[in-house]
């Protein structure tokens, strides 16, 4: 038999088509509950009542009448609990020793304010005093009573209400931080990517140039085998290089969630400047690399930000200046390393026209950003172009 049929999977269908959050109650549950307790007073006080004598005299419709609407208003006791509190405390002298008033003073100690509580409260006090000491009453009536009526729903209904608030305090505190995460989460990966992006912007741009200036060398001095043959091997170690680098880079975005990261190879740095200075000489570009001041170990972030600069600032002469004369200088100061790249105006047009996507000096202005440096781009009035920055000097933590 399928768990779907019978009164119970009937329950079950139609309990889903009732809302989470019914009216003003914060969960199905909570409602049923309130029912409940409206009709169990309801039903007790009947059935307590059917052979007794109502005291001062009340009519039995009266009495039966006053205790419906109090067991009616029990339902409502979350959302009106003043208002429904003060009814209970004029409807007490009616209902003396079956009266709601105690569930209505939890439910103020509870889901109302505080000052309604003290006035309410106050006005129980009132009824109550009254009617102990009323000359000839029909009714014994303790003295304990007022701490039974009032002093005991009040206490547990602040308890309530007080952790009631810790509880939406904390659970409030966790969507924040839960949202707060989602948006940390959300920054890491635009970072990761615009990282990403800035990588392989530098390696396929500047060994691509290479490559392309190597591939015309190579139709022009066709005729030449040694000096094609040359070429042809430079090509295809720029080409290898770059395979390796995009390799590294996009190894990042293969990996799962369990599995480990493969161990990445070192990231360039100022050692390799030498190696990337001969990889554009060997195009016939004059290229003057020059070091001042007494060289220090730097970290491999700032290490890495200075190649990729001296890289970039390369591929656009490359791109836009053919073989001009090209100066790079590394001034290492007590605070900063000053890094400068300096080119002359083209001797002539430029042979080989490569495509330029315009985001190499914006990746490097946001890359030097992110290390606290200062970048600058532009002409120089002499003729040229000028890429400089000033990095400030971290060294590397052992």
């Amino acid at each position: 038999m399928s768990h779907g049929h019978g009164p119970a999977g009937r329950w079950r269908q139609l309990l889903r088509r009732f809302p989470a959050r019914p009216f003003w109650w914060e969960s199905r549950r909570s409602m049923l509950f309130d029912v409940l307790v409206a009709l169990g007073y309801t039903t007790a006080v009947v059935l307590l009542t059917v052979a007794t004598d109502h005291p001062f005299g009340v009519p039995e419709p009266v009495f039966y009448a006053v205790t419906v609407l109090m067991g009616m208003a029990l339902i409502g006791r979350r959302r009106w609990p003043a208002s429904l509190c003060a009814a209970a405390v004029l409807a007490t002298p009616v209902l003396l020793q079956v009266s709601p008033l105690p569930l209505f003073l939890y439910a103020v100690a509870a889901y109302g304010r505080r000052r309604h509580l003290v006035m309410l409260t106050g006005a129980a006090v009132l009824v109550l005093a009254t009617i102990i000491f009323v000359p000839d009453r029909t009714v014994v009536l303790p003295s304990y009573a007022l701490v039974f009526f009032l002093a005991g729903p009040v206490l547990l209904g602040l308890y309530a209400g007080a952790r009631r608030t810790v509880v939406e305090n904390l659970r409030e505190r966790a969507e924040r931080l839960e949202r707060e995460q989602s948006l940390l989460r959300r920054q890491t990966r635009m970072e990761e990517r615009t990282r990403i992006a800035r990588e392989m912007h530098d390696v396929v741009a500047h060994r691509v140039s290479l490559m392309v200036i190597h591939s015309g060398a190579l139709e022009v001095g066709a005729a030449d085998g040694e000096r094609a043959a040359e070429a042809g091997r430079l090509i295809g170690g720029i080409g290898r290089q770059a395979l390796e680098e995009l390799r590294e880079v996009l190894g990042v975005l293969r990996l799962d969630e369990n599995e480990e990261a493969a161990p990445r190879a070192p990231q360039p740095t100022v050692d390799d400047l030498a190696t990337l200075v001969e990889q554009s000489r060997s195009t016939g570009m004059r290229i003057e690399l020059i070091c001042c001041g007494p060289r220090r170990p730097l970290a491999q972030a700032t290490g890495h930000t200075v190649f990729r600069l001296v890289q970039e600032a390369l591929t656009n002469v490359h791109k836009h200046a053919g073989n001009a004369a090209t100066r790079i200088e590394l001034r290492y100061g007590p605070d900063a390393l000053h890094v400068a790249v300096d080119n002359e105006m083209p001797a002539g047009p430029v042979a080989v026209g490569l495509p330029s996507g315009g985001n190499g000096l914006v990746g490097l202005r946001e890359r030097i950003a992110l290390q606290g440096g200062v970048f600058e781009a532009g002409p120089r009035p002499e003729g040229g172009f000028r890429v400089a920055a000033e990095l400030p000097m971290k060294e590397e933590a052992p």
